[in-house]
C-alpha cells in the first residue's frame, strides 16, 4: 500500500542490468509539516539477502570467506575482502534457506543451527537492499578449501580462525564488508551466551 506521506511524481527505470537503477521524481511529507520540495533520487534496486558467519562453538573457531568485490576496485581497499557467507534471496525464499544454501555452496558446511542477529539496510540513501543477518553453528574441523559456482564466475578462499583472531580483524579494521562487522560485533557480545547454548547438547550426550 502507498505511503501517503510519499508522492511520487515519475518512477523511471534508467538502467536494467546485473543490477537495476530507478529514478524517482517524489516529494515526502516534512518533519515541520507540508510536503517538501520535489526531488530526484536514484535507486540502485537489487534483491535482498541473507547473511550468515559460521561459528563452531566446540572448537570455538569463525569462518570466513575470501573473494574480489568490483565494488571496492575504486577505493583504497584491496578488492579481496573478507567477509561472512552471503546470497539474494529469490522470490519464495525465506532468508534462513538461503543462508543454510550459500554456507554450503560458499564454504561447504551445513548450517546446524541459527541465530538472528539483525534485518538492516545497508545504504538507505542510494539503496533498496535488506541484508538479513545471522550466526550459524556448524563443525569447522576440515573446514577450508576453495568453493563457489564456477557458472557464476565465484573464486571463493574459505578461511577458519580462532574465534580470538577473528576478534583481532574485527579491532584492527581488517573487516570492511558491513554485514560482516554486524555479525562479529554481534557475536563478540554473546559469545559465551551463544557457546553455552549451543553446547549444551553435546555436553549433555557425553554425561
Amino acid at each position: 500500500m502507498p505511503d501517503p506521506r510519499v508522492e511520487i511524481l515519475d518512477r523511471t527505470v534508467v538502467f536494467d542490468g546485473y543490477f537495476r537503477m530507478v529514478r524517482y521524481r517524489l516529494r515526502h511529507w516534512q518533519f515541520a509539516g507540508g510536503f517538501g520540495p520535489e526531488l530526484v533520487r536514484e535507486v540502485f534496486v537489487r534483491g535482498h539477502a541473507a547473511a550468515v558467519l559460521p561459528y563452531d562453538p566446540v572448537r570455538d573457531e569463525v569462518v570466513l570467506i575470501e573473494q574480489f568485490r568490483a565494488g571496492a576496485l575504486e577505493t583504497p581497499c584491496d578488492p579481496w575482502l573478507l567477509e561472512t557467507v552471503a546470497g539474494i534471496i529469490e522470490d519464495g525464499e525465506r532468508a534462513e534457506e538461503v543462508a543454510r544454501r550459500e554456507a554450503l555452496e560458499e564454504a561447504g558446511l551445513e548450517v546446524l543451527d541459527l541465530a538472528e542477529v539483525c534485518s538492516c539496510f545497508m545504504s538507505p540513501g542510494g539503496s533498496s537492499e535488506i541484508v538479513h543477518v545471522f550466526v550459524g553453528r556448524v563443525d569447522a574441523a576440515g573446514a577450508g578449501g576453495i568453493f563457489g559456482l564456477k557458472g557464476e564466475g565465484e573464486d571463493i578462499k574459505v578461511h577458519v580462525l580462532p574465534f580470538a583472531q577473528a576478534l583481532a580483524l574485527l579491532d584492527d579494521g581488517s573487516l570492511r564488508v558491513a554485514h560482516t562487522l554486524l555479525a562479529m560485533q554481534w557475536l563478540a557480545r554473546h559469545h559465551e551466551a551463544l557457546r553455552a547454548r549451543w553446547n549444551e547438547p553435546a555436553r549433555v550426550q557425553a554425561s
